[in-house]
């Protein structure tokens, strides 16, 4: 490993990293529950809670009663390191190895755990140096700066609209190979024609086709605006 190496421990980078994770969606409000943070990583509160304990000792997070923890610069700067590795191993296993996209998230967490940063670097130039992993979350820079990204999920956008599609918010390998056939990947063009009220369907023009999507699935995409005058890919 390199003299950079994390201080916490594999299990400790996860919880940072998917606590940041959490914040990054609820802007404006930097604390997150104990209850939150287990439900993200599939374990009891009384687990997290532990391990919580032994981040705040560590000076990774901050506990404040009836608010929940929050990282410290310490432990942000930790989380981004872990979601920076992570990220430039799913590149590196779509770009470079051949994986499907809907195959790599399992494969980049075991990854991102052991490698070294001056792995990282080689993997990131042999990919290279993407911006964004294959489902259009940022990549975090060598020095710990996450890329500001400004979109909305699908499912909150009014109709019609000219949109390009960000990111995409799910792991679930069925349904990642999904939306593939669908069309529904970072990058893709899109244009919201029309919605029916009270959380109904959408129906989307992707390419020279219309899809008609759930409001469920519509909220695992997150899109970005685009001028209507550019053209549809």
């Amino acid at each position: 490993m390199s003299k950079h190496s994390p201080t916490a421990s594999a299990v400790q980078q996860e919880y940072l990293a998917e606590a940041y994770r959490l914040v990054h969606y609820q802007p404006g409000n930097p604390f997150i529950t104990t209850s939150a943070l287990a439900e993200r990583v599939g374990v009891s509160a009384p687990a997290v809670a532990a391990v919580v304990e032994r981040l705040k000792r560590a000076g990774f997070v901050e506990h404040e009663p009836y608010r929940g923890m929050k990282l410290t610069s310490k432990g942000e700067h930790e989380a981004l390191m872990n979601i920076r590795r992570h990220r430039l191993a799913e590149v590196f296993l779509v770009k470079v190895m051949g994986f499907g996209w809907h195959e790599v998230h399992d494969e980049a967490d075991a990854l991102g755990a052991v490698i070294s940063e001056r792995v990282s670097a080689r993997m990131e130039a042999m990919a290279g140096y993407p911006k964004r992993c294959p489902h259009g979350e940022p990549i975090p820079s060598a020095d710990g700066v996450m890329p500001d990204i400004h979109d909305e999920p699908l499912s909150e956008v009014n109709a019609p609209a000219a949109l390009t599609i960000s990111r995409v918010n799910t792991h679930d390998p069925e349904l990642l190979q999904y939306l593939a056939s669908l069309r529904l990947v970072p990058e893709q063009p899109v244009e919201l024609l029309s919605r029916a009220p009270f959380n109904g369907p959408l129906r989307l023009k992707i390419g020279p086709t219309e899809q008609v999507i759930g409001y469920e699935l519509a909220g695992c995409l997150r899109v970005e605006r685009r001028a209507q005058s550019q053209p549809m890919g």
